[in-house]
């Protein structure tokens, strides 16, 4: 069978704030600028969750959209949509919030939830102009 890669997209708006602990507070103003403010900012993120394979014969389908959809739904969005992510998601309690990081939790989250067969890629835009992709390694 075609080997096709199909993609759903998701939204959820998050707060955070880019800081090393383990640095001084000049440094961490230096390195990270306004996305270091100790009262946060926040980002509407848009996720893009990639799942690539063969095309099922009896259903046309690499994974069926709704199954994903649902899984990205569960499994990230009610986790992070509206929440401070360094203060209300236990992800970020021992790891910077940045998209890189995010976009790996992400994946490795839904990784655990999605046939191994499949390649998984996540892109996630922190901004229309900013993203990262992840598809693990």
């Amino acid at each position: 069978m075609p080997v096709c890669a199909a993609t759903r997209r998701s939204h959820f708006n998050a707060a955070h704030r880019l800081h090393n602990p383990a640095r001084p507070d000049d440094w961490n103003a230096a390195t990270f600028g306004l996305c270091n403010n100790p009262h946060f900012h926040g980002h509407n993120y848009e996720l893009d969750v990639t799942v690539e394979g063969p095309i099922d014969q009896e259903t046309g389908y690499v994974l069926d959209l709704g199954v994903l959809a649902d899984v990205v739904e569960e499994r990230i969005i009610k986790r992070l949509d509206h929440r401070n992510l360094n203060v209300e998601v236990e992800w970020f309690a021992d790891l910077n919030p940045t998209v890189e990081n995010i976009a790996v939790v992400i994946w490795r989250e839904l990784r655990a939830a999605l046939p191994e067969s499949l390649v998984l890629r996540v892109r996630l835009w922190e901004t229309p102009r900013n993203y990262v992709e992840y598809e693990g390694g």
